[in-house]
């Protein structure tokens, strides 16, 4: 009697992968997704985005409702008669409900996606949005249902293969578990191997090319010029456009008034030595062949993935020092942070040791006197390797001056020690540690004031958004609500209409994290010259610098970053 069923399974017409027929509950699970992927989150979406979340989102929900009923039907488990009376209660009590949650989200998704534009700064939406936001829904709903359709029919030839040398059941079992080990291996083996191999060959080309109106710097004082120890040729793209720009020294006299020097700006690209240790040792004897450790400040900064240094941060510490510094960096990836985030996180810690204890070592046996205060800075995955220097053994003896890390990412231990750890009526977004006295948060408005205790001699700076899904994106969102989300504790740039939900808000701060630096500046991942400006001041404490020095420097910073914005 088995062989004969097991023969009927074999025979069985296999599932078409193009064809109309949907699952109801999968349907009704997927339109309660759709308005799911429509509630409010950190930042403003375009419709394009919208619609590819939206189109994901609805068939992580159809493949749960059809999992849901194999599972119903699976067990045995009683099913109304089609036309009954309480098929009937139940389709339409569903309908409604669904139907009702969709339009309700629709309703509200423009309206918190104006709220969150008019806090950023943006203009606002209209309902038409819609109007692109469900055919791209629906579109991309459909190659993910076309695929899916696909495994599955892959799974039943290989069931149906294996059905002719074993039982019905323990073939589906052997082949789906065959089926699952090959998916895993090519997504986890070859997929996502190949994709950080394609990517980084990609990037390793761009990283060849030279930004438009960057050219090889003349004056000693840099990286790639006639006397450096380090070629043009060898920086990269970031390391080349972080050497030939910068405030010129007639640019720093305009503004204070005279007496600049040209800043040192020195750099190491990944083509510049073979090892780490000897890129690191490179950047150390540019550094004093420059001059570096004659400066008063020298700055040790670890770039994010592609050696990115954010001129912003750059250019504001060399105008409040009137170029009496000496910048260093050192490229350790070709690939963008939001790559590195997946791939390079040890290698950033690493690059950041060495390089540090590198400079750190020759640095500590100066005399106290006479050599630069030493400062760490670190944007991004950048922050992550200068946390890795702050919670080294290595700079007990010979404490260094200051950090600023801005925009730490959620996989910093001890920024999220330090916010679990904030004292108490103090807000997640902006805590206040200690009462201040070694490490102080800071925003768009200054807050490095708000602690009342004794600021200690090494001052460290967090620079961070409330808007940040860099920042405050975390698995506990799955199934905790997070203490920037509670009533008394959310950031201004935090939509009120945002609320906690589980599952729903770890997914939809997920998606934020592409877009967080597609946004103005001031919010998400994108920080000013302003608040550089405010958190340098706090860390470097400069001599004599007064209220009136501030307002005017932001005010020259400002009016660049607007010519900046204007030209690009």
């Amino acid at each position: 009697m088995s062989g004969s069923t097991d023969t009927a399974q074999t025979d069985a017409p296999l599932n078409r992968i193009f064809t109309s027929q949907l699952s109801g509950p999968g349907v009704a699970v997927a339109l309660f997704f759709f308005g799911l992927s429509l509630q409010p989150s950190l930042l403003p979406r375009t419709a394009l985005f919208q619609g590819v979340v939206s189109g994901v989102t609805m068939m992580i929900g159809y493949g749960l409702g059809v999992v849901g009923q194999w599972a119903w039907n699976y067990l045995g488990l009683p099913k109304p008669e089609p036309a009954s009376t309480a098929q009937k209660v139940v389709l339409g009590v569903t309908v409604v409900v669904v139907g009702f949650v969709a339009a309700a989200s629709i309703w509200r998704q423009v309206g918190w996606q104006n709220d969150v534009r008019e806090i950023f700064g943006m203009e606002s939406i209209s309902p038409s949005v819609w109007l692109l936001i469900v055919p791209i829904t629906l579109a991309v709903a459909a190659v993910i249902l076309i695929l899916s359709r696909a495994v599955r029919k892959l799974f039943q030839l290989i069931a149906r293969w294996l059905n002719r040398i074993m039982p019905q059941r323990v073939a589906r079992l052997v082949g789906g578990l065959a089926l699952f080990i090959v998916l895993g291996f090519l997504i986890n083996g070859v997929l996502l191997t190949g994709f950080f191999l394609v990517a980084n060959s990609a990037f390793s080309v761009r990283d060849t090319a030279t930004v438009e109106g960057m050219t090889e710097p003349q004056t000693s004082e840099r990286s790639g010029s006639p006397q450096s120890l380090i070629a043009w040729e060898s920086l990269g793209r970031q390391g080349r456009s972080f050497v030939a720009s910068g405030p010129t020294v007639e640019e720093l006299n305009v503004f204070q008034g005279g007496g600049a020097m040209e800043p040192i700006r020195i750099y190491a690209g990944l083509k510049s030595a073979d090892t780490l240790q000897q890129r690191a040792d490179l950047v150390l004897e540019d550094l004093k062949r420059a001059g570096a450790f004659e400066r008063d400040l020298l700055v040790v900064a670890t770039t994010t993935g592609t050696g990115f240094l954010v001129p912003e941060a750059m250019n504001t510490l060399e105008y409040v020092h009137n170029g009496d510094t000496a910048i260093v960096g050192v490229q350790y990836s070709y690939l963008p942070s939001w790559i590195s985030l997946l791939a390079d996180q040890e290698v950033t810690r690493e690059t950041s040791r060495v390089v540090f204890d590198t400079i750190h070592d020759y640095w500590s046996t100066l005399p106290p006197d006479s050599r630069p205060d030493i400062y760490l800075f670190g944007l991004s995955l950048g922050s992550l390797g200068v946390e890795s220097i702050l919670t080294s053994v290595n700079i007990i003896n010979e404490p260094i001056n200051g950090a600023l890390l801005t925009g730490p990412p959620f996989v910093n231990d001890m920024w999220d020690e330090i916010t679990d750890d904030r004292d108490a009526g103090s807000p997640a977004w902006l805590p206040i540690y200690q009462d201040g006295r070694t490490v102080r948060f800071t925003s768009l408005d200054n807050a490095l004031d708000v602690p009342r205790g004794e600021w200690d001699d090494t001052k460290i700076v967090y620079l961070q958004h409330a808007s940040d899904p860099v920042s405050f994106f975390s698995p506990d969102l799955a199934f905790s609500e997070p203490d920037w989300l509670k009533e008394g504790q959310r950031g201004p740039d935090v939509s009120a209409q945002m609320a906690w939900f589980p599952l729903v808000t770890m997914w939809q701060v997920a998606l934020d994290l592409p877009a967080a630096g597609n946004v103005p500046a001031g919010h998400g991942h994108l920080y000013t010259s302003s608040e550089y400006l405010n958190a340098w001041l706090g860390v470097t404490q400069p001599e004599g610098w007064t209220a009136s020095d501030t307002d005017a420097l932001r005010d020259h910073l400002n009016t660049m970053d607007q010519e900046n914005e204007d030209q690009g």
